[in-house]
């Protein structure tokens, strides 16, 4: 019986990662910064009151300006940390700060004050520098109060072509019932893409390097990592709506203009209403979670190559759809296969010549377009870009017509209305698999086909019944 071997054991000294977690859990990282913060802010304090006594009067202010700004320091950095972590779960919004050109201009002042009064002891220097230290809070408590009521809903159109501005509504509901809201902004909220140092969720446990079942407590926390955030998508909303006052109880809307340059799919997670009221000190924004999403459809806008294309097209088609139907299609010369029961006399007798009636029927007048897909590098971005619009605006004048329209392409599992192809076309990129002209069924209607293939390639039984628009490098070419 073979005995089980041991693993071997190294003789290189453990790391000291490796025994003890370095990942530091944020509240200590913020216990530690507010009492050295502190204690040094204590002592600069202590010797400027030294400095003071024995007449050091640039010793005195620098260090009374320091003591200063580390007690501003230590406050702006941890209590608002710890007021968040206590009351984080009764917070379903999340509000972001930014201190105004005249903000920053405020405080220097208050700074410059505060250091006067410890310089020289003037109780009404304290009093105003303490009514000046109150109107930030002021400010702070009043913008919370402004933006923490209000509801928005965005509405966006249904339909949007790439190229054309079209216009959404933003609709901003104040649910008090007697207070009012002033000065608010409808503003977009962008995610910076990279790598970022950001706040995680995370395990407190003691002792850190031992097992999870053998530690003696284990708490939930949060750790400063730095992750790598999603690039941000396309958004739908770059302006911004101004609400100057809000009602109590009441809603306003503003237009918000949309311009989408290119196709694709824009999407929103959140929007953010912002406010600077009563001071314009901060820049407080609330977020939103307010998932929006919007298909833009490729411009219909006909491109050079549609001009060119379109009555050859056309022409073949209403060739294609000539039968002995009901509706007069046209009347023309008498030809030796005509019947003639179909002589127009009226036309004949003005005429002189022999003339017939031609009609056309109804159940024939089907068109399938074609996008076969090219693979990825058989055109460039700008030529693949144009073969998609042609396609748009081919689908789109054709539907405007007596016609029933269908749609074929290889990623293409839709149905047969228009703005289904459309949406297909919006977000639709260079394939990989083979084309569909050499499985491409031959169904009664007439084709439209927009590929790349080689007039070769393609089967003989679809030139009967089909008009082929071959893709070039730059421009669309006809056969």
């Amino acid at each position: 019986m073979p005995v089980p071997q041991q693993p071997a054991v190294s003789s290189e000294p453990k790391r000291l990662g490796h025994i003890f977690n370095f990942q530091i859990p944020e509240v200590w990282i913020r216990f530690l910064i507010a009492i050295v913060g502190l204690a040094l802010a204590f002592g600069a304090a202590l010797f400027s009151t030294v400095s003071r006594q024995s007449g050091n009067l640039w010793a005195t202010l620098i260090l009374s300006s320091v003591a200063l700004i580390l007690a501003v320091v230590v406050g702006l950095t941890t209590v608002p940390y710890l007021a968040r972590r206590v009351a984080v779960e009764q917070f379903k919004d999340v509000f972001d700060y930014e201190v105004t050109r005249v903000g920053i201009i405020y405080m220097v002042g208050v700074v410059l004050i505060a250091i006067a009064a410890l310089n020289t002891g003037n109780n009404l220097l304290y009093i105003i520098v303490a009514t000046l230290l109150g109107a930030i809070l002021v400010s702070g408590i009043a913008s919370a109060v402004v933006l923490r009521p209000l509801e928005l809903d965005v509405r966006l159109p249904e339909h949007v072509f790439a190229g054309q501005p079209v216009s959404g509504k933003a609709v901003v509901r104040n649910t008090r019932k007697w207070l009012p809201s002033f000065s608010v902004s409808l503003v977009p909220i962008r995610q910076k893409s990279g790598k970022q140092w950001q706040w995680v969720p995370a395990t407190f446990a003691f002792p850190a390097q031992r097992p999870p079942e053998k530690q003696w407590f284990r708490v939930p926390d949060r750790r400063l990592r730095r992750v790598d955030n999603e690039p941000a998508g396309p958004g739908i909303f770059e302006g911004s709506a101004y609400f100057a006052y809000l009602p109590a109880a009441s809603q306003l809307s503003a237009e918000l203009a949309l311009n989408f340059e290119h196709r694709g799919r824009y999407q929103e997670k959140s929007f953010g209403l912002a406010t600077r009221f009563p001071f314009a000190f901060l820049t407080k924004t609330r977020h939103i979670a307010l998932p929006r999403e919007i298909v833009v459809y490729p411009s219909v806008e006909p491109p050079d190559e549609f001009f060119e294309v379109l009555p050859l097209i056309s022409g073949e088609f209403e060739s294609y759809i000539r039968g002995r139907g009901n509706d007069l299609y046209r009347i023309r010369e008498y030809l030796p296969e005509d019947s003639a029961r179909h002589v127009d006399w009226k036309a004949t007798a003005k005429s002189g010549s022999l003339k017939v009636r031609e009609f056309a029927r109804e159940d024939e007048r089907k068109l399938r377009i074609v996008f076969d897909n090219p693979d990825s590098g058989a055109l460039s971005e700008k030529a693949y870009e144009n073969a998609v619009r042609l396609a748009a605006s081919l689908a789109w004048n054709f539907a405007d017509q007596n016609t029933l329209l269908s749609f074929l392409s290889q990623e293409y599992r839709g149905g047969e209305k228009i703005y289904d192809f459309l949406s297909y076309l919006a977000e639709v990129q260079p394939g990989r698999g083979p084309s569909l002209l050499q499985n491409l069924s031959i169904s009664g209607d007439y084709n439209i086909i927009l590929t790349t293939q080689s007039q070769g390639t393609i089967p003989t039984s679809l030139w009967s019944c089909s008009y082929f628009v071959f893709l070039g490098a730059e421009r669309a070419t006809a056969s």
